[in-house]
């Protein structure tokens, strides 16, 4: 019987305060504007770390001693790890921004002059290198209800027929 409490003590430790590490990409098909509108929530503390090991510097991102510096980390950082190929050409991806939300951030992308999808072809490589149980969620929204995608270091790219 004390095997049992201790062992249900130790599982309760470890599952409540193992991190879990994930993303969330919404990324839209606007019709009139003929364009992509991408939204990604990341960790904002996840992304230092990934950040600092990229580009072998110090990263403060709530209070960056450089912001100019911060955002062109996170501009070459956001465009080289997310891919996006619609009906069969790479997409240009050019970043817009960010703002921080409590414990994570949104980070905004965007291409113009896309074509209606019919195929879409998506690889996201966010904090794969960085965290190895690393997730990350994409939805496609051509209308209301988007396609998904479950994206991890055994699976980097997927793909969605519309």
């Amino acid at each position: 019987m004390h095997q049992y409490y201790m062992f249900t003590l130790v599982w309760g430790y470890v599952a409540f305060f193992h991190p879990f590490y994930i993303s969330l990409t919404d990324i839209r098909y606007n019709p009139e504007a003929k364009s992509v509108e991408i939204a990604q929530r990341i960790f904002w503390d996840d992304l230092e770390v990934a950040l600092a090991k990229t580009y072998d510097k110090k990263v403060d991102f709530l209070n960056p001693d450089d912001p100019d510096q911060l955002e062109a980390l996170l501009e070459d950082y956001l465009t080289a790890h997310n891919q996006i190929h619609i009906n069969g050409k790479k997409v240009q991806l050019m970043y817009l921004g960010h703002e921080v939300e409590e414990d994570a951030a949104w980070f905004y992308l965007e291409a113009k002059k896309i074509a209606k999808p019919k195929s879409v072809q998506i690889t996201n490589t966010l904090l794969f290198s960085q965290f190895e149980d690393q997730q990350n969620i994409v939805n496609f929204y051509m209308d209301e209800k988007p396609k998904s995608l479950l994206l991890d270091k055994r699976k980097e790219t997927g793909s969605l027929n519309f």
